[in-house]
């Protein structure tokens, strides 16, 4: 053991009070899938996309969306998907069909299915503040000068 050398693994190094740089990214989510989106906006909101990520530091970037209520479902999903909750009373578990939160919240939708696919705990609940979803192509942003990103399109929308 004496004169043997281990390497050590670099962890990024961030004092209280101090923030690590961060990007700002605008995706159009006009006909992409809606899971796939999700995915690919957890890894930017959790910092998987940079070489200095980091588990138990919050090092994502700012991600803005917009025509969040024109993403789409894969086959008879847009028919049979439900989206439950409950009251807080007795028999309070209410479902909802996803034509209806569609309707009624369809930035909830986007939100809800990246929030899923981030981890459960107070990190995870910060990187979900970083997150701007907008129904429409208009957002508040502009000043930080979001980069527009193109994720994967769906198979639907290359046919047409």
């Amino acid at each position: 053991m004496m004169g043997e050398s281990f390497m050590k693994t670099w962890m990024p190094k961030i004092k209280k009070g101090e923030n690590p740089p961060r990007n700002w990214y605008l995706i159009d989510a006009d006909g992409l899938v809606l899971g796939r989106l999700a995915s690919q906006i957890s890894k930017i909101l959790q910092g998987k996309h940079k070489p200095t990520y980091t588990p138990h530091i919050d090092c994502g970037d700012f991600v803005v969306v917009v025509n969040a209520d024109k993403v789409v479902l894969t086959g008879k999903k847009a028919l049979q998907k439900k989206y439950y909750y409950h009251t807080g009373y007795m028999r309070g578990l209410r479902e909802v069909s996803f034509e209806e939160m569609k309707r009624r919240h369809p930035t909830e939708i986007l939100r809800t299915a990246v929030r899923r696919m981030l981890p459960k705990n107070r990190l995870g609940r910060k990187m979900l503040k970083k997150l701007k979803i907008y129904t429409g192509s208009e957002h508040p942003h502009g000043a930080q000068q979001p980069v527009a990103i193109s994720p994967l399109k769906s198979s639907k929308s290359r046919k047409e």
